[in-house]
């Protein structure tokens, strides 16, 4: 049998109490953040010591710091309290014209940059109170999306790196190779042989982390000269502009691309294999009747988007 105290005895209030002693490290300021005198937080710190049996805050000279295991409950402690939120907050109907809910979404900054701020819109004129939380994901936040989308809404990711989830299709994508304008080792076109021996810029380079079309220039027998790895589709232009690099791009963002920065925008000289845009999310929202307000928001905002993505 557990020994673990049964869930109907444990105090729920000190979860808020938790994730404010984790998110403040002082007492004095978590006391502060929830209104809250010193000595009745001191009472809940010393109850979660007694329940942990650990310290939580630790002493180090005038400060205090995170035990290492306060270090992982605080990867755990704001999803669990914000899905406790969701529970007592679940309505049985539900108005989103009338609604205050915040919606947090994973994604890079080119879906936030297509798909996302076209859910802002929508969502602007239809639900004004309504907010989204646009949080860039990680290589690792992806590869423990299940337990990460247990605390958020939805996670915008192409298929090829998400499985065991509910998804529902958005949009399809190509990709274009960009290089700057005064790039004068390329002609009209890029080549295979331009490929093999110019310098690059990858947006991703790791075992887990990857763009599909990077990958087959790696399947075409080629390895690429990487100069520069930057995490950001959005900021790739700017290591572009002014040299002789080359690097992919998502056939929606050319034209930004092309605006912010001196450049152009060529098909790639092989068969790229398309971006299959979708939104992923945990089952337990399957039949949340918000949830499903938000993914028909998310589908309809994305509807078009391969035509233009201006």
């Amino acid at each position: 049998m557990s020994d673990r105290a049964p869930l109907s005895r444990l105090d729920l209030n000190l979860l808020v109490s938790l994730d404010a002693l984790l998110t403040e490290r002082s007492v004095t300021r978590a006391a502060e953040r929830l209104h809250l005198s010193q000595p009745a937080l001191s009472a809940s710190l010393a109850r979660l010591r007694t329940h942990f049996n650990d310290p939580i805050l630790a002493r180090t000279g005038n400060t205090y710091e995170l035990t290492p295991l306060a270090s992982r409950l605080s990867e755990h402690t704001a999803a669990a309290l914000d899905a406790a939120r969701r529970v007592f907050e679940s309505q049985a109907e539900w108005d989103p014209s009338q609604s205050t809910r915040e919606f947090s979404i994973y994604g890079s900054d080119y879906s936030f940059s297509t798909t996302g701020r076209r859910v802002a819109a929508l969502a602007a004129e239809r639900a004004p109170g309504v907010r989204f939380r646009f949080m860039l994901h990680t290589p690792q936040i992806v590869e423990d999306a299940v337990n990460r989308l247990r605390g958020a809404d939805a996670m915008l990711m192409p298929h090829g790196f998400l499985t065991d989830l509910p998804f529902t299709d958005l949009w399809t994508d190509g990709w274009v190779i960009v290089a700057a304008d005064d790039n004068r080792a390329i002609g009209e076109q890029v080549t295979i042989d331009d490929v093999a021996r110019l310098p690059w810029v990858f947006t991703y380079q790791s075992r887990t982390a990857f763009t599909s079309a990077t990958r087959q220039i790696q399947q075409l027998g080629i390895e690429p000269h990487v100069e520069s790895v930057v995490e950001s589709f959005l900021a790739l232009p700017m290591f572009i502009a002014g040299t002789n690099r080359l690097a992919l791009v998502q056939a929606g963002l050319a034209d930004y691309a092309m605006r912010v920065a001196g450049v152009r925008v060529f098909e790639p000289p092989f068969d790229a294999t398309p971006i299959h845009n979708a939104m992923w999310w945990h089952p337990v929202h399957r039949r949340d009747p918000e949830h499903e307000w938000l993914r028909t928001l998310v589908v309809e905002a994305a509807a078009g988007l391969g035509d233009d993505t201006a």
